[in-house]
């Protein structure tokens, strides 16, 4: 089998016999994000010599990844409309929305059903018809929510082939992602999904042409961000279920690779840091389902934090009081190593200039921009366009282009879209300066670092006294900011709030700054670390919290591991709703059926679960299964009777994918 994880930073791909449960190589090559082909060719190219394989052996690949995770947090996307159906405007403010929304653009039109599936008012579909006409040129892409749609989903399957006839462009609707009700986190869910079709296709498509180049044979499968496996073709028309795809192939390639029953796992990377509590060997789906960069989604997947925290973060100077703080991230910029590799004699030639200047060095110092395939055809706004022109088609130091607070937003939001490429002064640079990592040639990181140490708080008081002294300082931040992370996860896994991780007498246990009271906070279970970043820095972190860590071999790959050990696992829910004494609707996504007793509603409602399974089963690659049934009903005492007021049919399928 060919385990496979693009992420952020890394491809890695793993070849694994599952007879003998054995890994027989693995590699790694940088993530190309111009032609994702590249590196997973090279990835699948290197893991292939690694192992003396020949690729006609190949009966199974499974590809995990974070670069849809890493869009969330980072705020990437493509451009997308939602399109609400019976809502009033308020609920904009309602489970995060208009954050979620952000500059894309809202089409509200009239329509909807009740609770019980019955329609509330008209679609009125010549107003949806002409502001999907005014819309349709701006975006990629359109998601549609309607009133109570998972009673009745019609008005959205009107809507969502409306407007496929009208532009030809891919439609997310709400009920087709979740099966709750919660209009709002369903507009939330489906948004996402639909700015990331075109970047899990391309995936997908990628991914599909290295393999036949390399002769490989084989069908394809993708995590979910629930840990389970489903086919390509599958994942396509739901891209949204790959949010914390890699997160959740890291936690079980963990799992599998030390055989823990209960720590804290936490695979740093690139661009994320992931955690996740393990419990009697098994984890926790989230109740709420993923929070993905600040996103409240209705996604089933495994119970993690994720945290714009890793070894590309960006690093960034934070004003305080009593003077300033180094932060990490949230935002991944490109390591100035890696920058060096390609245009070493420039950038060196630019912090030199920047390092002998008279003036202190500032916020761009160190920073450095490069237009993407994407400028081109970059839709942009008067302050982004001239910014642009200044930067033309070649690689610049930023603090020779941006030129005030404006040019800096600017710049900040081309960065997001992918428009311009970003490198600056990372926790990679500060392995480099320190002799922890030698990767890259580390002058480069040297020198950017004794800039920064110049930069000087608000005090007027420099950062640091030297390079080395800086780099520690980044460190620390990174190692500091990590434990608060880890805590954050733990309390959550105790029943307690994530928020006290960051409370006043918790910083105070961490930084061991009170002189009265003994305060102590750390974790009672081991900590086990993932990701390539891991080595470095949690030896650290687990002397902080007063806990074993433990980083188990291979763990540099315990993504592509978890993608290749993964099973399919898919569930279907069927609500069965009471309007009136008498009368019960089975709501299967369309009209409703209407029973008049609740034993063949029930009966009902479990066979159109278990179908449903059945045949998404079949479609995600997995023909031989097994099914787990659940039926949890909701009844209330009015005088002495019992009210039925709801019931769920729950049916899970699980099952390895069928191999050639």
């Amino acid at each position: 089998m060919l385990g496979v994880d693009t992420g952020g930073t890394y491809t890695d791909a793993v070849i694994y016999d599952e007879d003998s449960s054995t890994l027989l190589a693995k590699a790694k090559a940088p993530t190309t994000h111009d032609d994702l082909a590249v590196g997973i060719g090279e990835a699948i190219a290197r893991v292939l010599d690694a192992s003396a394989v020949d690729s006609g052996a190949i009966s199974f690949v499974s590809l995990s990844t974070t670069l849809a995770t890493n869009a969330l947090v980072e705020g990437r996307g493509r451009p997308a409309a939602l399109v609400m159906i019976g809502f009033e405007e308020a609920v904009l403010d309602r489970g995060g929305l208009r954050d979620a929304i952000g500059r894309d653009s809202v089409v509200m039109v009239a329509g909807g059903h009740t609770p019980h599936g019955a329609e509330a008012e008209p679609l009125d579909e010549e107003s949806l018809a002409a502001a999907v006409t005014e819309v349709a040129p701006s975006v990629d892409g359109f998601a549609v929510t309607s009133q109570f749609s998972v009673r009745n989903a019609d008005h959205e399957i009107a809507a969502r082939d409306l407007i496929r006839e009208r532009t030809g462009l891919p439609v997310t609707c709400s009920h087709e992602l979740a099966d709750a009700l919660d209009g709002p986190k369903r507009s939330v869910t489906a948004l996402l999904n639909a700015r990331m079709i075109g970047l899990i296709d391309e995936l997908v498509s990628t991914t599909t042409e290295v393999l036949d180049a390399a002769g490989i044979d084989a069908p394809i499968m993708v995590v979910r961000g629930n840990g389970s496996l489903v086919s390509a073709d599958f994942v396509r028309e739901r891209p949204v279920e790959t949010i914390l795809s890699g997160p959740a192939a890291s936690l079980l390639g963990a799992a599998h690779l030390v055989g823990a029953s209960d720590a804290i796992i936490s695979d740093i990377g690139g661009t994320t840091t992931d955690i996740a509590a393990l419990s009697d060997g098994m984890f926790d789906f989230g109740a709420k389902g993923a929070t993905v960069g600040g996103h409240q989604t209705m996604v089933e997947a495994v119970a993690m934090a994720t945290h714009g925290l890793g070894g590309d973060s960006e690093v960034l100077l934070a004003d305080r009081a009593l003077g300033a703080d180094l932060v990490v991230g949230p935002r991944r910029v490109v390591p100035l190593v890696v920058t060096a590799q390609s245009h070493g004699d420039f950038v060196q030639s630019q912090l030199r200039r920047q390092l002998t200047a008279d003036a202190i060095p500032q916020e761009w110092s160190t920073v450095f921009l490069q237009p993407t395939a994407k400028a081109t055809q970059a839709v942009l706004d008067r302050v982004e366009s001239q910014l642009m022109e200044r930067i033309g088609d070649r690689i610049v130091a930023a603090d020779t282009v941006v030129e005030g607070s404006r040019d800096a937003l600017a710049t900040r939001r081309l960065a997001a879209r992918g428009v311009l490429r970003m490198s600056a002064f990372t926790p990679t640079d500060a392995s480099h300066v320190l002799g922890t990592q030698s990767t890259h040639n580390g002058s480069v990181a040297r020198a950017a670092a004794e800039v920064w140490a110049r930069r000087c708080d608000h005090r007027g008081k420099a950062i640091a006294d030297s390079p080395e002294e800086f780099a520690e300082a980044v460190t620390a931040a990174l190692v500091r900011q990590s434990a608060e992370k880890l805590l954050a996860a733990a309390f959550v896994s105790d029943g307690l709030s994530e928020r006290a991780a960051a409370s006043e007498v918790v910083a105070a246990a961490l930084d061991g700054s009170p002189r009265t009271a003994q305060l102590v906070a750390g974790l009672a279970v081991p900590l086990v670390g993932l990701g390539a970043p891991a080595a470095t820095y949690y030896p650290a972190i687990g002397e902080l919290l007063g806990t074993k860590v433990e980083i188990p071999e291979h763990a540099d790959v315990a993504n592509a591991i978890g993608a290749a050990v993964g099973k399919v696992r898919l569930r279907r829910r069927v609500t069965v709703s009471s309007p009136r004494r008498g009368l019960f609707r089975v709501h299967i996504g369309a009209e409703p059926d209407s029973f008049f007793e609740l034993e063949p509603a029930r009966e009902a409602a479990i066979e159109r679960a278990g179908s449903a399974v059945a045949a998404a089963m079949v479609a995600a690659g997995a023909p031989e299964f097994d099914l787990e049934t659940h039926w949890d009903e909701k009844s209330v005492d009015v005088d002495g009777r019992v009210l039925f007021v709801e019931g769920v049919a729950t049916v899970i399928g699980t099952g390895r994918p069928q191999l050639d």
